[in-house]
């Protein structure tokens, strides 16, 4: 998994609330997407980007959609997504995390996430972001504006920064935060920050139940 540390990027405004995991990753696509991206785009993770948003970013023939943000310059090089309240609710769909990936989006700033969505970000190398509504909104009103549409999310020093040079503080759970500065997966940090206590338990089942060989 690639390492998330300092990420500089345009970010595009998303402010309406409640966008579900149906909305990002729909359970039906255009005909034309798949015609035009291909059957692996369901099947593959690293490939279902075309998937992301479809039935906003595509027209029945697979063509963009110019009423989309995410078709539009300069937001169609977005990395990082400031969203409205409760980005990512409704089912569990991984695939959701897998899209947004797969076009590129490495974080997402918003006041609140679904839950399961919110875990599968950091899953997948994704930084989810919550913010007090003020500081959501500031951002909005910066990157939708005319100022520079780029943010810099440093999760060294846990801030989102925009154009006006204000810091917005954000704090992630340590164990999250450490696994994507390091870029490990969830097998690889759970081995990398519990391996004394993974070891500790191996010796205290061994002793325990010494007639079994190992």
């Amino acid at each position: 998994m690639e390492a998330f540390t300092t990420l500089t990027a345009i970010a595009a405004p998303m402010p309406k609330p409640n966008i579900n995991t149906d909305d990002i990753y729909p359970g039906l696509v255009p005909s034309g997407v798949a015609k035009k991206f291909g059957p692996q785009t369901f099947t593959d993770p690293k490939l279902m980007g075309p998937n992301a948003f479809a039935n906003f970013r595509w027209d029945a023939e697979g063509e963009p959609r110019a009423d989309f943000i995410l078709n539009q310059p300069p937001y169609d090089q977005a990395k990082i997504l400031v969203a409205g309240a409760n980005f990512g609710c409704g089912s569990s769909r991984e695939m959701a995390v897998w899209a947004l990936a797969g076009i590129g989006v490495r974080c997402i700033i918003a006041l609140s996430f679904g839950d399961i969505f919110f875990n599968n970000c950091f899953k997948n190398g994704v930084l989810p972001v919550q913010l007090p509504q003020v500081s959501v909104d500031a951002l909005l009103a910066q990157v939708s504006g005319p100022l520079d549409p780029h943010l810099t999310v440093d999760l060294v020093q846990q801030t989102v920064r925009g154009a006006d040079g204000r810091a917005h503080d954000f704090v992630v759970t340590e164990y999250y935060r450490q696994a994507l500065l390091r870029g490990l997966d969830e097998i690889d940090a759970t081995v990398a920050t519990r391996l004394d206590q993974i070891a500790a338990f191996e010796r205290g089942y061994r002793d325990q139940r010494s007639w079994l060989s190992f």
